[in-house]
């Protein structure tokens, strides 16, 4: 019996033609910018998304929080939207590395409202002040929504009249990108830093980029290197990366409509999935006992996520076949009687 894995786009593995770069690679050390291969990624990403410089990262959690580490300033705010991944799934880093603490706006299917977040920036002397507004596209926890390229003007517009910089968790940025119809660097747009990963839906084994301006580049490889990030002869694996960007996106589609065919399929079954948030590769669905609906899955091959006690995540991504959704779907039934 084949295994469906949907836990996560991350269980993706290099594909032939990353293995033949990884293995043809340049390398050089990094830690002293002498990776050409390296270097070649990061300029890459940089003119893909329209910034000065971008660094390569062991993970989307560091790309993350040096972004937070380089914007704040011990006990200041980070305005950040419900269930946002730097606060729910980077264990508790934004206090014990930047010393901040979230102040959470109200954010339907992962978006904010514009009006909410001047709301929440603080300048009194009676409060902790702002630091930072970051954003999220797409949202994780919201079902893998899109957030509108107005309401991320319109925040970034907030931020600008306070005096704030603004960081965008791209992890998925292509996702978005590919949902809306545009580019990457319009979703990257307006954004003094921008975090997006490559080990996920674009399918490179390791790896995720953090992009801003040059003046922060030595702020930005310092706290690297702090947070033991300052990889070596690390060319072997961003070559898998350079195919990442230049291949992965054009797959992204397909991965969407699969998860469609698949939330459609687990509706016409009688789960509860809302529609309205199966925007890009991901599906979630409540049921009573999420753990003990996994573990049943898990026994008929197919494997996904528990999140909480009444909650599971689907995720299609480039490994699964497609005919993944109907041949999950013809397990699943049998399960529900």
């Amino acid at each position: 019996m084949q295994i469906l894995d949907f836990r996560s786009d991350t269980v993706t593995r290099p594909s032939p033609a990353m293995r033949r770069a990884m293995a043809e690679a340049e390398v050089g050390d990094d830690v002293y910018r002498e990776d050409p291969t390296v270097n070649r990624l990061e300029a890459l990403a940089a003119e893909l998304l329209g910034f000065e410089r971008a660094v390569y990262m062991p993970s989307g959690t560091m790309t993350n929080q040096v972004a937070l580490l380089v914007h704040t300033r011990r006990g200041q705010e980070i305005i950040v939207t419900e269930g946002a991944h730097v606060y729910e799934f980077e264990p508790g880093a934004m206090a014990n590395l930047s010393g901040a603490s979230p102040r959470f706006v109200p954010s339907p299917y992962g978006v904010p409202d514009p009006e909410a977040v001047r709301r929440a920036v603080h300048t009194s002397p009676h409060q902790a002040p702002t630091g930072l507004i970051a954003l999220e596209n797409t949202h994780n926890t919201a079902g893998g929504t899109v957030v509108p390229l107005a309401v991320q003007r319109a925040v970034q517009a907030v931020a600008r009249e306070a005096g704030l910089p603004v960081h965008l968790d791209g992890a998925r940025l292509f996702n978005a990108a590919v949902a809306l119809g545009v580019e990457g660097r319009e979703v990257a747009a307006g954004f003094d830093t921008v975090s997006v990963c490559l080990s996920k839906g674009l399918g490179a084994p390791v790896g995720s980029l953090l992009l801003g301006p040059a003046a922060l580049e030595g702020e930005i490889r310092r706290y690297r290197k702090m947070l033991g990030g300052g990889m070596r002869q690390a060319g072997v694996l961003a070559a898998a990366g350079i195919v990442a960007l230049t291949e992965g996106p054009q797959a992204l589609a397909r991965d969407h409509a699969l998860a469609r065919e698949l939330a459609e399929g687990l509706v016409r079954l009688g789960l509860d999935v809302d529609l309205k948030s199966v925007q890009t590769n991901m599906v979630f669905a409540r049921v009573e006992d999420a753990p003990g609906f996994a573990a049943r899955l898990r026994e008929a091959g197919v494997l996904i996520n528990a999140l909480g006690p009444d909650r599971v995540r689907f995720v299609a991504h480039r490994d699964l076949p497609d005919e993944a959704a109907a041949e999950a779907l013809a397990r699943i039934e049998p399960l529900l009687g």
